[in-house]
């Protein structure tokens, strides 16, 4: 069974590109397309979510948490939820992943429609996933939640700690996520600079930032033109220096440029090789599981830099 919660608006017996209400879906593995008849209540849905995460007597469960990017339709999302699962799973991963699923037009030229729709779907995962999870964590939670946000999805992401740290409520609380990868992240690098009240929160929240970028990104350099070239993107050129100690730099590019025969070829494989590649869930597996220092996984190197890449 796969887990999602979506905000895509009902068209029939499926979904449309218009944002709309949550719906949390429980969708069975022969299915390759999410459909009304896969809703569930919210209740049920958390429970079987938590029922699945691989809480043992003697450890903590694992949820982790996909947030997809832009230009991406509902069946893609699907399709790379599987692909993350399986990804994780063949190194040994027991927890669940759950994917949040919001209106992305689908096409290339939808880029502002897009990134409009992203601030609305953001404000949407604070209220029904973040409400709900710092509400429920106490000092003896048994559950690590991780992030996993790719391109426009980290955009996203951002966007919703924001709005945590607005609220009230939610701000007198004390919550942590586990480990946030932040996967060809389509923000600017600078807003990532310690202090910078864009990502102040969600530096707040988290216990551990790794970046995967790689300069050879060639999406991420459509979405610098967009910009007038001013704003460089994380995914594209990493950290800045002045980052803060928790964020992790994992360059990527060495990687993809020796490896990228290897990958099926298409005109954004650039932008989502990562999601093809067993490497990449190899280390994205041990980041998550947290056992290891940054500096000690045999997926990394130092580089002459001095910050770390896949290897």
């Amino acid at each position: 069974m796969d887990y999602l919660f979506s905000v895509r608006g009902r068209k029939g017996d499926g979904y449309s590109n218009s944002i709309s209400g949550i719906k949390f879906l429980a969708v069975p593995g022969n299915k390759n397309k999410l459909r009304r008849d896969c809703e569930v209540s919210k209740t049920e849905w958390f429970k079987s979510v938590e029922g699945n995460c691989g809480i043992g007597p003697d450890n903590k469960g694992n949820v982790v948490v996909f947030i997809h990017g832009f230009n991406t339709e509902q069946y893609s999302m699907l399709e790379r939820h599987r692909k993350i699962r399986a990804g994780l799973e063949a190194h040994g991963y027991d927890g669940a992943v759950v994917s949040f699923d919001w209106p992305s037009d689908g096409v290339a030229l939808g880029y502002s429609s897009d990134r409009r729709d992203a601030r609305a779907a953001a404000d949407r995962l604070f209220h029904h996933a973040i409400r709900k999870f710092s509400a429920d964590q106490k000092p003896d939670c048994k559950v690590n939640v991780h992030i996993l946000a790719h391109s426009m999805g980290n955009y996203l992401l951002r966007e919703a700690f924001d709005y945590a740290d607005d609220d009230h409520e939610v701000a007198q609380k004390s919550w942590l996520v586990s480990q946030v990868a932040m996967v060809a992240a389509d923000v600017s690098s600078n807003s990532m600079v310690n202090g910078n009240p864009k990502s102040s929160s969600l530096f707040r929240h988290a216990a551990r930032v790794t970046c995967y970028y790689s300069p050879l990104d060639e999406i991420l350099n459509i979405s610098e033109v967009k910009r007038i070239g001013v704003a460089r993107r994380l995914g594209r050129v990493g950290m800045p220096k002045d980052c803060p100690e928790k964020a992790v730099n994992l360059y990527c590019g060495a990687y993809y440029k020796q490896h990228k025969d290897d990958f099926e070829f298409d005109s954004g494989i650039s932008h989502k090789w990562y999601f093809d590649s067993p490497r990449f869930y190899e280390d994205l597996y041990h980041t998550f599981m947290g056992k290891m220092d940054r500096n000690e996984l045999a997926t990394r190197a130092p580089t002459s830099l001095g910050n770390l890449a896949l290897i």
